[in-house]
């Protein structure tokens, strides 16, 4: 695998971990379907292999219209993001640690990747959401969350289909955020 391979399969893996910070269900839906239906795109190997199984896929899309219907609901969704602080960063690290079992990175620091990143994904997303249902009374809510879910959907299939996008996107961030931290040194 070369060296560009290598980096494009672990931009793939954090977009869909991030993804899964904003919805466990989403890309862990991308990459069963897309295992099950395409021949090489995704290959989930060794104790991954589950995750694109029909009776998973049911699961993950009875799962997927849960969270979607209980995202939606002013009151519903500060205890769905409750009980998406466990499952969202454990979507993460099962995300981040199947996708990047070709690279040979440690199933243990893949976990953890995939936890830090859904983990802060989450968090962003939860403490903005209680910040909108204060301001708002949770009338934007389903507009947030519908917002949310495009961009988990887009992110998951852009992360399987175009990492290259993915990668161009985190060296942008990361970019912006040395940036931001030289000038502040350079006003100080």
């Amino acid at each position: 695998m070369s060296v560009l391979q290598a980096f494009l399969n672990l931009s793939a893996a954090f977009g869909l971990s991030a993804s899964a910070g904003l919805n466990a269900y989403i890309p862990l839906l991308v990459i069963a379907l897309v295992d099950r239906l395409t021949d090489g795109v995704i290959d989930l190997q060794g104790p991954w292999v589950w995750l694109s199984h029909w009776w998973t896929i049911g699961v993950l899309t009875f799962l997927l219209l849960v969270e979607t219907l209980a995202d939606k609901v002013p009151v519903v969704n500060s205890i769905n993001d409750v009980i998406q602080t466990v499952v969202r960063p454990t979507a993460g690290a099962i995300l981040f640690a199947a996708t990047t079992r070709a690279i040979h990175i440690h199933p243990v620091v893949a976990a953890i990747c995939g936890v830090l990143v859904a983990g802060t994904v989450h968090a962003a997303k939860a403490t903005g959401r209680l910040l909108l249902s204060a301001t708002t009374g949770g009338t934007a809510n389903p507009i947030v969350s519908t917002v949310e879910d495009v961009i988990s959907a887009v992110t998951s299939v852009l992360s399987v289909v175009a990492p290259y996008l993915v990668l161009a996107f985190i060296v942008l961030v990361i970019s912006r955020i040395l940036w931001g931290i030289l000038r502040k040194r350079s006003r100080a």
